[in-house]
């Protein structure tokens, strides 16, 4: 929306009944120009499905492997129906507030009115872009080694290093940053809800067809490594399952529905989690039933065998090219935190959203924070250790803890009660399994540590 607004006290009819800002507070021209409030709920089903499923979901049939068959189901199963109830926790304490016209549009707003400023400023803030930015990162990463993996199989002897490919991912998305607002990413949202979903069903269909090949591995299904190793490695899968089901940006996806917003965010969120039921399951079933015990951090390696592809090329490349786009979609959406602070700073709420005032400093800087994560993609190959950490870290607190915080401060419900009680015994065990998960995030980085290289070829 691209209007002209005078100042703070005279804010247009037209952006009142959008809800892009509270006419209370001071103009913000990232809640103007990135968080938007014109999309419907099933918009915000498309950019919950983009935020939340990804390629990450190829390490469940690891997860089932460090756990076994009825413990990694069970917490699959246990931690879609934790998370599903704190976003809807989440999407009542922003409807509480939007009733008492004050509707908050960032995860650090929430903290800062419910918590107080120092959470949002110093806590929750910092939380929430690190978790997204690394996130940009870790996509930036995948999506050159999905390249490259693409020019083996056309090219086994190929010379190019990784980097090459990571930076010709970073240009792809230095190119798409510059869409103007988390609204505009709805179309890009959509195919990425079409791409996941066949990609896992081409994981799930090549898991089958392996699995029933006459090379297929033996299938052993016991859990290996001494008590201490099971013991830690449990803590890892459950660490993992849990990053599976992450958000952290909840209520920026909230903000771009068009008010009033009651009850769409239930009905976007019932499309997120039913291509969850679809993808989830079958990806990390079948792989653990093709694989057992030999299953690879990720489903892609354990199609490799040794050295030689169990599925046909062609179909390794299809997966892949899928694989490839929506990791762009879901770089996109991590980056709009950054973008809106940086609209926030250096954009003038006052003129058009695109004059030339604010489209210079929306494509210098957007175009650095992509050019930035793209260098430590290539520098750090082994960013996914990291990743695990600021999961343990970061994830979890934002979308297993906050949400119950948050709601039993904002209703405080009766500590007689079960909800009360629910929430508390949920915000308690995340804590503790954040804090051993991190433990085991360290150790495992440790452990790895010798095979870290800067800029190396993996």
């Amino acid at each position: 929306m691209a209007t002209v607004v005078p100042n703070s006290m005279n804010i247009s009819k037209i952006d009142k009944e959008k809800g892009v800002i509270d006419s209370s507070t001071e103009l913000d021209a990232g809640a103007l120009f990135v968080l938007q409030s014109r999309g419907s709920w099933i918009h915000c089903g498309f950019h919950l499905t983009t935020s939340i499923v990804g390629p990450v979901i190829f390490s469940l049939p690891f997860a089932l492997a460090l756990l076994g068959w009825v413990p990694g189901v069970l917490i699959i199963t246990l931690a879609a129906l934790v998370t599903f109830y704190a976003y809807n926790l989440l999407s009542a304490v922003l409807e509480h507030h939007e009733k008492l016209g004050k509707r908050q549009i960032r995860f650090r707003d929430m903290a800062r009115d419910i918590l107080g400023p120092g959470w949002g400023k110093f806590f929750v803030g910092p939380l929430q872009f690190s978790i997204c930015y690394g996130a940009v990162i870790g996509c930036t990463l995948l999506g050159g080694q999905s390249l490259k993996f693409i020019y083996l199989l056309h090219n086994s002897n190929g010379t190019m290093q990784l980097y090459q490919f990571i930076i010709i991912f970073g240009a792809a998305t230095l190119f798409l940053a510059q869409m103007p607002s988390f609204h505009s990413l709805r179309h890009i949202n959509l195919f990425s809800l079409i791409l996941c979903l066949a990609y896992s069903a081409c994981v799930a269909a090549g898991s089958i067809h392996t699995g029933n090949s006459k090379n297929a591995p033996s299938k052993d299904y016991s859990i290996k490594g001494s008590q201490e190793n099971q013991f830690f490695s449990a803590i890892n899968a459950i660490s993992i399952i849990s990053t599976t089901y992450a958000s952290g940006i909840i209520p920026e996806i909230q903000a771009t529905i068009a008010p009033p917003i009651k009850g769409k965010m239930f009905k976007g969120l019932c499309i997120c989690y039913a291509v969850i039921g679809c993808t989830y399951f079958s990806v990390g079933i079948s792989g653990y039933w093709a694989f057992g015990n030999q299953a690879q951090p990720t489903i892609l390696a354990s199609f490799m065998g040794d050295g030689q592809p169990l599925l046909p090329r062609w179909f390794l490349l299809l997966t892949n090219i899928f694989i490839l786009m929506q990791v762009t979609a879901i770089a996109l959406i991590y980056l709009q935190p950054t973008n809106e602070v940086f609209e926030k700073w250096f954009a003038d709420p006052k003129m058009d959203q695109f004059s030339f005032r604010n489209v210079m400093p929306r494509l210098i800087f957007r175009s650095l924070s992509v050019i930035i994560a793209t260098l430590l993609a290539t520098m750090l190959p082994f960013f996914g250790d990291i990743m695990a950490l600021f999961g343990a870290f970061g994830c979890i607190p934002l979308d297993f803890i906050l949400p119950m915080v948050f709601y039993n401060v904002t209703f405080k419900p009766s500590k007689k009660g079960l909800v009360f009680w629910g929430n508390t015994l949920i915000a308690v065990m995340s804590t503790l399994l954040a804090a051993v998960g991190a433990v085991a995030s360290v150790r495992q980085i440790v452990l790895d540590a010798k095979t870290y290289s800067l800029f190396a070829d993996v």
